[in-house]
């Protein structure tokens, strides 16, 4: 059996096409994701956009996300699918796990490293709520400006 991974798929609609089928295709690419056990985890309608480049007549399309969780079997039969659609214009599949995955690491790096000069420096690893950047103790909103007279 093959892994699952994480796939961003983004197709782009006509930007004819009717908010029926739009909800059609999404309709179809979860019953695809469905019969290969596969899950959406979020859709993003973007709406009518204007296009980077002209793709046959059409100058804009309706984009949609979708975070997908599932296997290469069934970007295969999306990637075939989405081709054979008169209503999508141009689609991509990306797989994303291993993106999430460096920046994960990477943001996990970052907390060790202020850690380790936080402890350096003689304070606690991890900061108090009140030592954080952007709060705002001061209640009568003059920013602290009232010993600067």
């Amino acid at each position: 059996m093959t892994a699952e991974r994480q796939y961003e798929l983004i197709y782009i609609a006509g930007p004819d096409s009717s908010e029926q089928e739009i909800a059609d295709l999404h309709t179809q690419v979860e019953q695809i994701t469905a019969r290969f056990n596969g899950r959406i985890e979020k859709t993003e309608n973007w709406g009518k956009r204007k296009l980077a480049y002209e793709i046959g007549r059409h100058r804009e399309g309706v984009y949609v996300l979708e975070h997908l969780h599932g296997t290469g079997e069934m970007t295969k039969e999306l990637d075939r699918r989405l081709k054979v659609s008169d209503v999508v214009i141009r689609h991509l599949i990306v797989r994303i796990d291993e993106d999430v995955e460096v920046a994960n690491r990477a943001t996990a790096q970052r907390k060790a490293d202020s850690a380790r000069r936080r402890v350096a420096r003689g304070l606690p690893p991890e900061p108090d709520p009140s030592e954080r950047r952007g709060d705002n103790d001061d209640m009568d909103g003059d920013g602290g400006m009232e010993d600067m007279r």
